[in-house]
C-alpha cells in the first residue's frame, strides 16, 4: 500500500501512479469538500479525483465521512480518523512546552506588542489577490501595538508583492518559510493568526489562537462554525477591520481563542495504522 496525505498535485500523481500499478492507495485527509471545483484550486479536484482511487479513505471529521459517503465510497473502506497532522502539532506542542523540543530563536520579536502571524500561499489568490492581502497587512502595520510577522513563501506571484509592499515597513518582519517546529512555535506565542493556509486552519483551534482566513470558501468549515476561525477573503478593509476587531474586543477575543480540537485527538495515526493492518489481514483471509 501507498499512503498519501492531503491535497497537492504530487498527492494526485503518486495515486496515479499507485493505481495503474495496481498497488492500494490509503488517504489521509479524505474527504474535505468546498463543492466548488475553483476553490481551492487546484486541491478541489485533486481530492476529487484521489478518491475515486483509494482504496482506504481516511477521514479526518463526521462531515468529511459523510461527503465521502454521499459520493458512493462504501462505509467498509472509511474510517473516521481524525487528522494526523493534529497528531503532529500536539506533539511538537508539548515538546516545546517540556522543553524536549527546541523552537525558533525570534531576537526580533517585540514582546510589548501583539503578535500576528500571516501566511498565504493561495494560487487562486495571485494578482490582485495578493495585492490587496498586502494592502490589508499594511494598513494593520501602522497599528503601534502589534507586530506583523509573515515567513514568505517562494513563489515569485507571492513573494513579489509581499516584497514590492511590504519589505520596508514597520512592524512587519518578512522571513523566509520556516520549517515544522519553529513554525509552531511561532503559531504559539501568535495572538492571532492570518492565513489560506487549510494546515493552519485545523493547527490553530488546537493551540487556541483565533484565524482570520484569506479565502471566501474553505473545505474545513468546522473551525468556522465554532468561530475560532473567520472567513474574510482578500479584501484589505475586511481584513482589517476583523483583524481590528479582535485586537480591540477582549470579549470578542475570548470568544474565538480557546483551544478546541474539531480535526483529531493526537491519536489519528493509530487508527490509521490499525485500519491498514487490519486491510491486509483480511487480504489473507
Amino acid at each position: 500500500m501507498v499512503v498519501f496525505q492531503g491535497d497537492t498535485i504530487t498527492t494526485l500523481c503518486g495515486a496515479l501512479a499507485a493505481f495503474y500499478n495496481k498497488v492500494p492507495v490509503g488517504h489521509v485527509e479524505a474527504g474535505l469538500r468546498t463543492g466548488d471545483l475553483q476553490a481551492p484550486f487546484p486541491e478541489e479536484m485533486n481530492r476529487v479525483l484521489i478518491a475515486r482511487m483509494t482504496n482506504l479513505h481516511f477521514a479526518p471529521t463526521v462531515r468529511a465521512a459523510r461527503n465521502l459517503e454521499n459520493e458512493g465510497v462504501e462505509r467498509t473502506r472509511l474510517f473516521m480518523t481524525g487528522n494526523s497532522g493534529i497528531d503532529a502539532v500536539l506533539h511538537v506542542k508539548a515538546g516545546l512546552e517540556k522543553g524536549t523540543l527546541r523552537g525558533g530563536d525570534w531576537p526580533q520579536l517585540d514582546p510589548t506588542k501583539k503578535l500576528i502571524v500571516v501566511t498565504a500561499h493561495r494560487r487562486e489568490s495571485f494578482g490582485n489577490g495578493f495585492e490587496n492581502i498586502c494592502v490589508g497587512l499594511a494598513g494593520l502595520a501602522k497599528r503601534d501595538d502589534v507586530q506583523i510577522v509573515y515567513p514568505v513563501h517562494r513563489n515569485p506571484n507571492v513573494l513579489d508583492p509581499v516584497r514590492r509592499r511590504l519589505a520596508n515597513l514597520d512592524n512587519i518582519i518578512l522571513l523566509p518559510p520556516l520549517d515544522y517546529v519553529p513554525f509552531v512555535d511561532l503559531m504559539r506565542r501568535a495572538y492571532l493568526l492570518i492565513s489560506d493556509s487549510g494546515g493552519v486552519q485545523e493547527e490553530a483551534p488546537s493551540l487556541g489562537k483565533p484565524t482570520l482566513v484569506l479565502r471566501d470558501k474553505t473545505e474545513r468549515p468546522e473551525a468556522v462554525e465554532a468561530a475560532t476561525a473567520k472567513l474574510v477573503g482578500t479584501k484589505p478593509d475586511r481584513i482589517v477591520s476583523e483583524a481590528s476587531r479582535l485586537l480591540d474586543d477582549p470579549a470578542e477575543y475570548g470568544r474565538c481563542a480557546r483551544v478546541h480540537s474539531p480535526y483529531g485527538d493526537g491519536r489519528a495515526s493509530f487508527r490509521i495504522g490499525d485500519a491498514i493492518h487490519s486491510f491486509f489481514e483480511a487480504r489473507k483471509g
